[in-house]
């Protein structure tokens, strides 16, 4: 199971494997900001409390753009954190601004 934590919206939905965080947000119509889809803006930055270990390992565009100290802390960019395997996974969504 998956839950999404957006702005204002929590859903716990089935995890599917392929499909990234933010791709299960606009899915189920949660508030979870974003612009680009291409792991460049970074408004759909989240926070990973649980299952992160489910998740594909970070990308390059998320290398880029999120600093090694938010990554150990477990923020992924929801446009590029795919579901890999089914399990329990908690992401709430944390942009900067």
């Amino acid at each position: 199971m998956l839950t999404i934590k957006g702005r204002q919206i929590t859903k716990t939905v089935e995890a599917e494997a392929g499909l990234t965080v933010l791709d299960h947000a606009l899915k189920h119509n949660v508030d979870f900001g974003f612009s680009c889809m291409r792991g460049t803006c970074a408004r759909c930055r989240c926070v990973v409390t649980e299952g992160a270990e489910l998740l594909s390992k970070p990308t390059d565009e998320e290398l880029d753009r999120l600093e090694p100290e938010e990554l150990e802390q477990g923020y992924r960019l929801g446009c590029q954190a795919q579901i890999k395997q089914a399990g329990t996974l908690v992401a709430a969504n944390k942009p900067y601004f």
